[in-house]
């Protein structure tokens, strides 16, 4: 543990980006599994209360996984140490994201532990590794505080049933997205401040848009998956999966044309790179969010283009380009300062469109949709480019 305390796992910081490692990625491989199957048990659920389920189930799957980004940006995922611990998160993120669809069910509490034992685990391993007077121990040792506290929460979930689940799952959640808020704040250990948070901004930046690839690659899968069980390429179901695919490409542009690289500058010549980290913590959960539903959205077009239109099928189609663009408004924010006109428009419009979608069909519905994330897409790539 000597190596620990001398500095000998921490990432170098000499002045260049830190980079993203093979390592982080083959990480990542489990996430693209977890994302499908949050997708495919929102489909399997198209209610309020499977929606629920699906947002509390995806947010567990983020914070896990963004807890680890921050921690591979303080320590070298080079080192065997860290990358035996990533292969460690690694199995058990493989059978909690097996469990997903079940989590409500008679999985809960294989999921629960399993996520418990992510975040407590990991935490537990870097304070014990780091000693007492390492500068980064208090704050880790309030991170304990908090994952402690929401551990009760997601055990006590898994022994329930029902609401009361969703209730106390939801609680959980809480303390772990929003205690950096406070600096996790705890009785007698006091609260972190933003420039305790010595990340490189850089590398977390480009850990957050590779899992935006993740995503969209997911919804780029469950297009051409679904078109591939389709018995019949008629017409209109081929219409379907290019309007599909040009709406997965229309959001990468909205992101990553516009807005990823200054972003990623900003982040890492900011005065407090640790605050704009932990707003892109808040932000990319909502945008990814949108692209999940947004893939549920393409697949019950491509299944059925000439389907009936009901409330459901409309928030499904409505609420995933909603959620994404109202999560990059958000991004922008935080980025240059104002929220883009394009992003508005773009959200005036689909708002405008919800009651309008009822006098027609999914295809044209998820036609409609694919123009506004095109046009907004368009508009803010003119003008950035100006």
């Amino acid at each position: 543990m000597s190596t620990w305390k001398n500095g000998a796992l921490l990432r170098a910081r000499d002045g260049h980006e830190a980079r993203v490692s093979f390592g982080e990625l083959f990480f990542d491989l489990v996430y693209v599994f977890a994302v499908t199957q949050i997708s495919h048990h929102l489909l399997a659920h198209l209610s309020l209360w499977g929606a629920l389920q699906a947002l509390v189930l995806w947010f567990a799957v983020w914070l896990g996984w963004q807890y680890t980004a921050w921690v591979t940006n303080w320590f070298d995922p080079e080192t065997l140490q860290i990358r035996l611990m990533l292969f460690a998160i690694m199995a058990a993120g493989l059978v909690m994201s097996a469990a997903l669809p079940q989590a409500f069910e008679g999985l809960g509490l294989v999921f629960a532990l399993c996520y418990v034992a992510i975040q407590v685990g990991r935490t537990v391993f870097v304070l014990i590794s780091l000693g007492s007077k390492h500068t980064l121990a208090p704050n880790f040792r309030r991170i304990l505080g908090w994952v402690c506290i929401s551990a009760v929460f997601w055990i006590a979930g898994a022994m329930a049933e029902g609401h009361t689940r969703l209730a106390l799952w939801a609680l959980a959640v809480a303390c772990e997205y929003f205690s950096p808020m406070t600096g996790f704040r705890l009785p007698g250990l006091g609260r972190s401040a933003t420039s305790d948070w010595t990340i490189e901004g850089g590398h977390l930046a480009e850990r957050c848009q590779l899992f935006m690839i993740v995503a969209l690659g997911e919804s780029i899968l469950v297009t051409g998956a679904t078109l591939s069980h389709h018995e019949h390429w008629d017409a209109p179901t081929l219409i379907a999966f290019f309007v599909a695919f040009l709406g997965s490409l229309a959001m990468w542009w909205v992101y990553f044309d516009t807005s990823s690289k200054d972003g990623s500058h900003a982040i890492a010549h900011s005065d407090d790179p640790g605050r704009m980290g932990g707003y892109f913590h808040y932000v990319h959960v909502i945008m990814v969010a949108g692209v999940i539903v947004s893939a549920v959205a393409n697949e019950l077009v491509i299944a059925h283009p000439d389907g009936h239109i009901d409330t459901t099928s409309v928030a499904v189609l409505i609420a995933g380009p909603l959620i994404y663009l109202m999560g990059n408004a958000l991004y922008k924010r935080a980025v240059y300062g104002r929220v883009p006109l394009s992003h508005l428009a773009g959200l005036a419009a689909l708002v405008v469109l919800t009651p309008l979608a009822y006098l027609t069909d999914l295809l044209m519905v998820g036609g409609l949709t694919t123009v506004i994330l095109v046009a907004v897409a368009v508009w803010e790539g003119c003008s950035r480019r100006r």
